[in-house]
């Protein structure tokens, strides 16, 4: 029985929402492939993510040197270790997310600052930093209106890359990825895109 993580960072209906489309086809057909599983769902929307800032930052360094934060820094420092604790505890991870204004929702950018501890999810060396998370099976579904195939466009897209690069650096480098793109630039092939991204991202989800 293996423990999954899945992250939803939309809060928009469904009908609306094709990244949220795409979380409930891969949920499902996991569901269905392996009902042994326990299985977490968080909605970062739901979720209380305060700011990552300095009363937090400096909560998290106070326990990690054995000293006695403020009950503000204990306060915030607890919810970020909460999550990574949560996140380190999982064998599965699936993030669903999409591409809002030329990057990520921001309680996903909130949630990741939780997740990247100095110390605990990647170490500093001589020779560079190494992930610490290098053990997790990582899914990433993204679903944005524009086309980004093209080289031109691929060097804007902040969604997909900001995820894998924030990942990459907890030692996470080879995710499994499934996009569903085009459908608002291409409005004559909106439905037909769609579909065929949720085929796929069904079929993803029974093999993860």
């Amino acid at each position: 029985m293996a423990k999954v993580l899945f992250i939803n960072s939309n809060d928009r209906p469904a009908d609306q929402a094709v990244s949220v489309q795409m979380h409930q086809a891969f949920l499902q057909s996991y569901r269905e492939a392996n009902p042994q599983d326990e299985i977490t769902e968080l909605h970062l929307f739901d979720a209380e993510l305060p700011y990552y800032g300095n009363t937090m930052i400096t909560g998290l360094f106070k326990l990690r040197q054995n000293m006695e934060p403020t009950e503000d820094e204990r306060k915030l420092a607890e919810i970020a270790n909460f999550y990574f604790d949560q996140f380190m505890a999982a064998e599965k991870i699936v993030f669903a997310f999409p591409l809002w204004n030329s990057t990520v929702p921001a309680p996903l950018v909130t949630y990741i600052s939780y997740l990247a501890q100095a110390g605990k999810m990647f170490r500093y060396t001589p020779e560079g930093p190494v992930g610490m998370a290098a053990d997790k099976k990582v899914m990433l579904l993204c679903a944005r209106g524009g086309d980004y195939s093209s080289e031109q466009m691929a060097a804007m897209e902040m969604a997909m890359n900001f995820v894998k690069s924030a990942i990459h650096l907890w030692g996470i480098h080879t995710p499994e990825t499934v996009v569903i793109e085009g459908h608002n630039q291409y409005p004559d092939r909106a439905k037909e895109i769609v579909a065929e991204g949720l085929k796929e991202t069904a079929a993803a989800g029974s093999r993860f």
